[in-house]
């Protein structure tokens, strides 16, 4: 089927929000891990929020994310789906 006649699909939504929320604490992982290695290791969350979480990056930093996650969910579900 395709995508469209999947959107319409309840079991879809649910296949579609089970892989997104994996994917999304994936790369949110990778992503803090990746941009302040160190820091997290260390102990270091002073640091983490700085280049994250303050003065509103946490906006940027999880709506990307969530983006990111929402699209490759639906590709994959759509593509494994019948």
């Amino acid at each position: 089927m395709g995508l469209q006649n999947n959107i319409k699909r309840g079991l879809f939504w649910k296949h579609v929000f089970r892989v997104a929320v994996v994917f999304l604490i994936v790369v949110a992982l990778f992503s803090l891990v990746f941009k302040t290695g160190g820091a997290l290791f260390s102990g270091d969350f002073e640091t983490i929020n700085k280049v994250h979480f303050a003065n509103n990056q946490w906006i940027r930093f999880w709506l990307s994310k969530i983006v990111i996650a929402l699209i490759y969910a639906m590709y994959t579900v759509n593509k494994n789906m019948k």
